[in-house]
């Protein structure tokens, strides 16, 4: 195959993901980013005395499998430390639950998980279990139609038990996409349940020992380095150019500078991607669908105190206030060991309506949900040190009716493929998805290159416009 000159524009995980398989390919590449910090939503930096502040809370799943490829070929697997195998609930005045597994046969191993928990009553347990059937066996022409729903009204549909939604889906479906249960589509829950219903240890969750940069991208980058790849930082992209059969020709940077290439890849979240497409492909459907695609606010808050106060070295989940997921990183996490005390990292979500109030604001509340979660170790502590991040757009938004419009990563200009969360893949907005998104963008490129016929969806026929949903 013609060594080609491949320009990826973007550089989180699927963007560096794309830039090791194009350079594994042997072609000559050129990774962008915007900003001079990479990782994109798992990026991390340090602040003026050392400390890494990280965009978010970031956590890996036993039921991710192409990303811990990509970490095995890089050397950075055992960089992953597993925890217990058990969700934690942590609620107001200081109640908890637990759900935990064994090691048997699915579904068997879900039995500790029915019989050991006492949060909620028989009567509600019995409520989920006759919904158990179709998340566990369902197919995938079930799960599109389950797509026209919310979560919520696929929840009541069943006659679940209200409690086991607002205390038990409620921090989940936060967790994955930083929405409430009557906002996202249930297929995206049912999706992820299902897969850790199905596994066993597709649920359990591991950290990193460190910071992203230090741990992961850090080592990702000087890996790219060493195969060649050109690697440049505050290269945000503001036009593209086309040619007369309407292929992209080359990419404008903000200064000015022309990037040219013969195969381009875009890694970008979506309305970073809507706002570059030109005009001579708005009337392309792939596009056209592209602009109901938005992005979700997220806040991140960090928190040292002078004092141990959690004694969990876990996820936490907690349905009760803006604090859904959570984790004592001084804990979890041995970089960030903070002499002894707690350390923690909250998702404050949903984000929408705190997004106006000032940093000190937002840690007020965030701290008024820990007193009230942990009411006993609390009394007297105070908190050292704050971090607030405030990220405007994030993963996308699965409103119910959305995955059918879910890009091919191949797009229908022969030289362009894209590559992120929001494109076609089994993991949606997460780590695991990045990468496989990654994966199979730089597989269509590959594909293209070697004289291959690629699959592009949707079709013209799939154009559609979304109506409105609750929360719209």
């Amino acid at each position: 195959m013609e060594r080609k000159r491949v320009v990826v524009v973007g550089a989180g995980f699927a963007g560096l993901t794309v830039a090791k398989r194009m350079a594994d390919g042997g072609h000559e590449v050129i990774l962008l980013e915007k900003r001079a910090i990479f990782g994109g939503k798992c990026s991390s930096w340090q602040d003026e005395v050392g400390d890494s502040i990280e965009s978010g809370l970031h956590v890996f799943f036993g039921a991710y499998e192409e990303i811990y490829d990509l970490m095995r070929e890089v050397g950075i697997y055992e960089n992953i430390l597993w925890k217990e195998h058990v969700l934690t609930y942590t609620l107001n005045a200081g109640e908890r639950f637990e759900f935990r597994t064994m090691r048997a046969p699915s579904p068997m191993h879900l039995l500790p998980a029915v019989f050991k928990n006492h949060y909620f009553t028989w009567a509600e347990k019995m409520t989920l279990s006759k919904a158990l059937l179709p998340i566990l066996f369902g197919n995938e022409a079930y799960f599109a139609r389950c797509d026209a729903l919310s979560y919520q009204q696929w929840h009541r549909n069943w006659g679940i038990a209200d409690r086991m939604l607002s205390k038990m889906f409620l921090p989940m479906t936060l967790a994955l996409k930083f929405l409430p249960p009557e906002e996202i589509s249930a297929r995206v829950v049912l999706d992820v349940a299902g897969l850790f219903l199905r596994q066993n240890g597709a649920s359990r969750m591991g950290f990193l020992k460190g910071s992203p940069g230090d741990t992961f991208t850090g080592p990702l980058l000087r890996h790219l380095e060493g195969k060649g790849v050109t690697i440049r930082g505050n290269a945000g992209v503001r036009r593209l150019h086309t040619g007369p059969q309407r292929q992209l020709m080359a990419v404008e940077l903000e200064n000015g500078e022309m990037i040219q290439g013969d195969e381009f890849i875009l890694a970008l979240p979506v309305h970073k991607l809507n706002q570059l497409v030109p005009a001579v492909w708005q009337d392309e459907p792939y596009f056209q669908n592209l602009r109901q695609f938005e992005g979700v606010p997220v806040i991140s808050v960090q928190l040292w105190l002078d004092r141990q106060i959690s004694h969990i070295d876990n996820v936490l989940f907690n349905p009760d206030g803006i604090i859904p997921v959570y984790a004592d990183m001084g804990n979890t996490t041995p970089h960030y060991h903070n002499s002894g005390n707690s350390r923690f990292q909250f998702v404050v979500a949903p984000a929408r309506d705190l997004m106006h109030l000032s940093e000190e604001e937002i840690v007020q509340q965030v701290w008024a949900d820990v007193c009230r979660t942990f009411p006993k170790t609390t009394p007297g502590a105070r908190i050292t040190k704050s971090t607030v991040v405030k990220i405007q757009q994030s993963v996308y938004w699965p409103k119910p009716g959305l995955d059918a419009l879910r890009p091919s990563q191949a797009s229908p200009i022969h030289n362009l493929s894209i590559a992120g969360g929001y494109t076609r893949q089994r993991f949606y907005d997460s780590m695991e998805g990045a990468v496989q998104s990654g994966n199979r963008a730089a597989a269509a490129t590959l594909a293209r290159l070697a004289g291959e016929a690629v699959s592009v969806s949707p079709t013209p026929r799939q154009v559609r416009v979304l109506q409105a949903t609750p929360g719209d």
